[in-house]
């Protein structure tokens, strides 16, 4: 399996459309929702998404089980495909709100949300989570996570492949600064054979995908998929197996159309959209008059920009 890991103000619904246009088959997640969001403020505008962007899972963040119920069953509804609960966020605004990265120190807690969402649905209901957290780092802090929320329920563990560092180093860094320690993923995998276990961190290619593949039983990439999508293009065919055609990088663009139509009646800036589909091109000639065509100060206008950027491409980097 491959997956798209979910990321704040990226993984849109506007771009998980587009990746749709690209790759059928990879898993792809919302934004974290914090469980609190939903409860009390605009669910339908949170939780709505287009029926092609199946399969799709919720991530919520969250440390209280009630208001996690509570938030699953405004969802249940909209007909999600997994659910997924944030324990890797290190971001201080997150910690603030005990949840993500810092509820690694308590496993307990942990297991009681999962045990809570898996009483609520008959989807699955997953943990993305950190191999650590400063402090709270060996291999055995994480298997006994692991563990307890394996027994609570939990059908899979996305593994990031990094401590955090909730002091001293913000979101971004944490990304980055901690070393990776793939291995500890890989021997995780060894020793619980049953359970499916998925891989992130600092994996930029299908050539990577295709070694963890080897160890583990998905892999996650983040970032590089909103700045290269278009890597995502034979992945349905080269790992999943799929017979179908690859579409092209002009096929991709052409097929927003009527997309960005669509929710400019909606009354959605089509600026929206086009932040999701700038990376489309990177690497290629006529990247730059596409990126600038796109995010410029643009007219009232829909898909006429889309039209007028893609002339802007040489006919080579279309294919």
């Amino acid at each position: 399996m491959v997956s798209i890991a979910p990321m704040m103000d990226w993984t849109t619904r506007h771009y998980r459309y587009f990746m749709r246009r690209i790759t059928k088959r990879t898993l792809l997640y919302t934004e974290m929702i914090t469980a609190a969001a939903i409860v009390y403020g605009d669910a339908p505008h949170l939780l709505r998404f287009h029926p092609d962007e199946h399969p799709l899972a919720l991530q919520l963040g969250g440390d209280d089980p009630g208001q996690l119920v509570r938030a699953m069953k405004l969802a249940e509804p909209f007909g999600y495909d997994e659910y997924n609960l944030n324990v890797g966020c290190p971001s201080p605004r997150v910690q603030r709100g005990n949840f993500g990265a810092v509820l690694m120190e308590q496993p307990e807690l942990v297991a009681g949300c999962v045990r809570a969402m898996r009483d609520t649905t008959d989807r699955p209901v997953t943990v993305k989570h950190r191999i650590g957290v400063e402090g709270c780092e060996s291999y055995d802090d994480m298997r006994r996570f692991v563990d307890t929320v394996v027994a609570a329920g939990a059908r899979r563990c996305t593994v990031h492949a990094r401590i955090a560092i909730l002091e001293g180093l913000d979101a971004k860094e944490n990304r980055t600064i901690p070393p990776l320690r793939y291995e500890d993923v890989y021997r995780l995998k060894r020793e619980l054979p049953t359970v499916p276990i998925e891989i992130n961190g600092g994996i930029h290619d299908l050539m990577e995908v295709r070694r963890h593949l080897e160890r583990v039983d998905a892999v996650m990439i983040g970032r590089s998929a909103y700045a290269k999508p278009y890597l995502f293009a034979t992945v349905d065919r080269d790992l999943f197996g799929v017979d179908a055609p690859v579409p092209s990088r002009r096929e991709v663009a052409e097929s927003m159309y009527e997309y960005v139509d669509e929710v400019r009646r909606e009354g959605v800036p089509p600026r929206r959209v086009f932040a999701a589909m700038l990376g489309l091109f990177a690497g290629l000639p006529g990247a730059r008059a596409w990126k600038r065509l796109l995010s410029g100060r643009l007219p009232e206008e829909g898909s006429e920009i889309l039209v007028r950027a893609l002339a802007a491409v040489p006919e080579e980097s279309k294919a």
